[in-house]
């Protein structure tokens, strides 16, 4: 036998085994990490979708948290699990967008290590402002900021964090200069937002919605491409005088790189089966989410540009954490 028809022979041979293998997958529960602990709103969408997956692959995906890191603990042990379909992992801008910049030895490659599955859904944030601050729109915030320089604070859930970058990239391309005040998580943060101990948040969209309602706070903008519904009569920031503007969060499944496709294959439908039922997406909504159903080339297209973005956007925040 020449080399070349070896060759052959043995990436028939591997297509078969493949194959047979998908045909029988998955005869055993699938392991979903999630890359944070129990509770918040990434851990409830993942356990909903895993939920209505289980029932159309035929055996339970078993949800386990696992935080630290920002999330890259979790997220490089799926990358270095077995590609069998049996670990897959909650992806996430976090995680594969802006983790792989921030910190100096992630552990993974967001482009390489994983075979992605689909995206879940899209969040955007609502920028928020204590009512202290003279500022009802996001062209008034930007004249305030560039009268004092330095002198309006904003709050994180961490440096690093969505709501960090995000603020980051409206400072930057609005060309003012904000003082960033990181926290341990978003509670401590709008708290302090409450209290007129920080001038601005980039809140997610459900805990807003009362305290905006009660006058507690006062919102100015929301942060995706389109208005969102839990603000209808709110502009985007790209509405009110910084085209382009956009930060959102992604969300998403991958299993480690290697995972034959037609298993692959058989999770994507599984996923995208589970993302039509009306009372997951009226779940996804009340956190103020939607639905964004993808293909696994369309995802992995999807990681690819938003690790472009988010990595710029760390190197210009001079974020970084050891």
């Amino acid at each position: 036998m020449s080399k070349r028809t070896a060759i052959v022979a043995a990436l028939a041979f591997a297509c078969i085994a493949a194959t047979a293998q998908a045909q029988d997958y998955p005869s055993r529960p699938i392991t979903l990490l999630v890359p944070y602990a129990a509770g918040g709103g990434n851990d409830v969408m993942a356990r909903i979708v895993a939920e209505k997956m289980s029932r159309s692959l035929g055996q339970q995906i078993v949800i386990e948290n696992k935080g630290g890191a920002g999330g890259s603990i979790a997220t490089r042990q799926a990358a270095k699990s077995p590609p069998d379909g049996y670990t897959l992992a909650l992806g996430g801008t976090g995680t594969l967008a802006i983790n792989p910049t921030l910190y100096p030895n992630v552990g993974y490659d967001p482009r390489k290590d994983f075979a992605p599955v689909g995206l879940i859904a899209t969040s955007a944030l609502v920028v928020l402002v204590n009512p202290a601050v003279e500022a009802r729109t996001i062209p008034e915030l930007i004249a305030l900021a560039k009268r004092e320089p330095g002198q309006l604070n904003y709050a994180s859930a961490g440096t690093g964090s969505g709501i960090h970058l995000g603020a980051a990239l409206l400072a930057h391309m609005a060309g003012i200069t904000l003082t960033h005040i990181p926290y341990k998580g978003s509670a401590p943060a709008l708290t302090d937002l409450l209290g007129g101990h920080v001038a601005i948040y980039l809140s997610s969209l459900p805990p807003a919605v009362t305290l905006v309602r009660d006058g507690k706070v006062r919102a100015l903008a929301v942060t995706g491409p389109k208005r969102s519904p839990v603000f209808p009569d709110l502009p985007t920031v790209a509405e009110s005088g910084l085209p382009g503007y956009e930060a959102v969060l992604h969300y998403g499944i991958v299993a480690p790189a290697g995972t034959p496709k037609p298993i692959i294959d058989k999770l994507s439908s599984a996923l995208k089966a589970a993302l039509t039922e009306p009372d997951l997406r009226e779940r996804v909504a009340a956190d103020g989410a939607e639905v964004m159903s993808t293909t696994p080339d369309e995802y992995a297209a999807d990681i690819d540009r938003e690790e472009t973005k988010w990595s710029e956007i760390v190197k210009l925040s001079g974020a970084k954490v050891e």
